[in-house]
């Protein structure tokens, strides 16, 4: 059954990043921001040429070498490990839908297209994919410290 649903859950997370993403682009100006939830959110249309915080401008190269390398990572991982925990397999799926929704944004557009402006903390503007990659690895690192911490505690260390 995994097998199966793992790549609709990849195809329907990145489906959603891209739709967002278009419906920001054809609906929000650049730099235009729009309060959503005033005092909580706006959405501000933002074309990222670099990573995280806007660093690394336009290495676009770069970027496109690095997210191949994670996602191959990702999904080689996932097939071998796609059987175990269900928490285990929904960070990778994060982390590769995630992946590719930035990366086909970059191959497609040059940058990246971000729109979630946190009104109540000074943060970087993200996206949809963002979240699902900053969600994935906090998961997958919870998970891999809870085992290996689980490992080392039944090793008597």
């Amino acid at each position: 059954m995994r097998k199966v649903v793992i790549p609709l859950a990849i195809l329907a997370l990145i489906g959603l990043d891209q739709w967002v993403k278009h419906w920001v682009v054809a609906n929000i100006a650049l730099n235009q921001v729009i309060k959503a939830i005033p005092g909580l959110f706006s959405l501000t249309y933002l074309q990222n040429r670099g990573a995280a915080f806007s660093i690394l401008q336009d290495q676009k190269f770069f970027f496109v070498i690095l997210t191949v390398l994670v996602i191959g990572a990702a999904l080689v991982y996932l097939v071998k490990n796609y059987q175990k925990s269900l928490w285990l397999v929904l960070s990778l799926v994060l982390i590769i839908s995630g992946g590719i929704g930035n990366f086909i944004d970059r191959v497609h557009l040059g940058y990246v297209v971000d729109m979630v402006q946190l009104d109540f903390i000074d943060f970087a503007i993200f996206n949809v994919a963002d979240s699902y990659l900053t969600v994935g690895v906090l998961l997958l690192i919870l998970i891999l410290w809870k085992e290996e911490n689980g490992s080392h505690h039944k090793r008597g260390g």
